[in-house]
């Protein structure tokens, strides 16, 4: 597709990756679910493919919306998240030192915790919103990585991407960004100068919570691009032909559904701000977030997860989670339904999200009757 750069976010959604099929006509992308390719008698690829762990078309259909969506040289598609988180850390060199933020994901903070230590990798938690500790950090010792999320999981934190890509530049080290609260419709770090972009595609890209995957996003196509797709050949992270149909089939609506997803989020927002039993609302387009002009600056929404903490405590938020007719108790998030979830309780032996928080993930149905819901369950 050519011109991309001069196209709207939901115009690239629509027809990334998504050409009509050249031997048929067909309008929606085909799957090809084949697992081995024909190749000549010397193994001459004769249709450029040859085993689907290294590469299929319906994988590369995705990677080019991806990659075309984030404004990135190149995309790499994983079987999950996870896998794509690993695929960047585990291509670092042995004796490498990163820096992850404070509040994060679980799975990042148990794979720095547990695995990252065998491969002589160590990471060191760090507040990415404070410019000056991140520099401070840095500077003690060599960094091979930063690693943001922002927002981040489940304060719903805010960093300065392009701040961040300074500091790393400054002392060589990459900057990785966690974009999957945002997506590249409300945010895109690679424009902010990052160097890899990671998504769970489970959530926002898939948005029906049918469809498990991950992703990575590269400015650029260079040996560090080379080194992570050549171990996610050899150790076989790669995302099934169909998961990939279903995530590509899931980018043609993203901005549609972000738009909607926002609008919610930003009323349940308004209401819970004011609601006597809570006592605080983390989520970055109030004007009270301590994040929200950088979010103002770096975002064009604000997204739809969120995070409450109850004055009442562990309990009442436990009491609250049960309470809620329309919004499900269940981990993940960025489907079509309204999710809760009390994250300490699901975070494994060593929990560190605050007892009194619920985190919420804002989906399509109509606000009138979300907010209806919190009212009768905050009683």
């Amino acid at each position: 597709m050519s011109a991309t750069s001069t196209l709207h976010p939901a115009t690239l959604a629509v027809h990334a990756g998504a050409e009509p099929d050249a031997e048929t006509g067909a309008v929606a992308p085909p799957i090809h679910l084949a697992t081995t390719f024909r190749h000549g008698p010397a193994g001459e690829r004769q249709s450029g493919y040859e085993y689907q762990r290294e590469g299929n078309p319906t994988q590369d259909r995705l990677e080019t919306a991806l990659a075309t969506l984030e404004g990135g040289a190149g995309a790499l598609v994983f079987a999950s998240g996870m896998a794509a988180i690993s695929g960047v850390l585990e291509a670092l060199p042995p004796g490498s030192r990163i820096l992850i933020p404070d509040d994060c994901y679980s799975g990042l903070r148990y794979l720095a915790a547990e695995f990252l230590p065998e491969r002589d990798v160590h990471a060191i938690a760090v507040d990415m919103a404070d410019l000056p500790a991140v520099e401070a950090a840095c500077a003690a010792a060599p960094v091979a990585l930063i690693w943001v999320e922002t927002p981040s999981n489940p304060l719903l934190k805010v960093c300065d991407v392009a701040a961040l890509s300074r500091i790393a530049r400054a002392h060589g080290a990459l900057l990785a960004c966690d974009n999957t609260f945002a997506t590249p419709v409300l945010q895109r770090p690679v424009s902010l100068g990052a160097d890899v972009v990671m998504h769970s595609t489970t959530k926002y890209f898939g948005g029906h919570s049918d469809v498990l995957g991950g992703a990575l996003v590269f400015a650029r196509r260079d040996d560090f691009f080379d080194r992570v797709a050549h171990r996610r050949h050899i150790t076989g992270a790669v995302l099934a032909p169909f998961n990939a149909w279903l995530t590509l089939r899931g980018c043609r609506s993203l901005p549609a559904r972000m738009a909607l997803h926002c609008a919610n989020a930003r009323r349940l927002a308004d209401f819970l701000a004011t609601h006597p039993a809570i006592k605080r609302v983390n989520y970055p387009g109030l004007a009270a977030h301590a994040g929200h002009a950088v979010a103002a600056r770096q975002m064009s929404d604000y997204g739809a997860m969120m995070s409450i903490q109850l004055r009442g405590g562990r309990e009442a938020a436990l009491s609250t989670a049960g309470k809620l007719r329309l919004f499900t108790n269940a981990t993940s998030l960025g489907g079509c339904e309204s999710l809760i979830e009390h994250r300490a309780s699901v975070e494994g032996a060593h929990p560190v999200s605050p007892q009194d928080l619920l985190r919420i993930s804002v989906g399509l149905e109509h606000i009138d009757d979300l907010v209806a819901d919190f009212e009768q369950a905050l009683v």
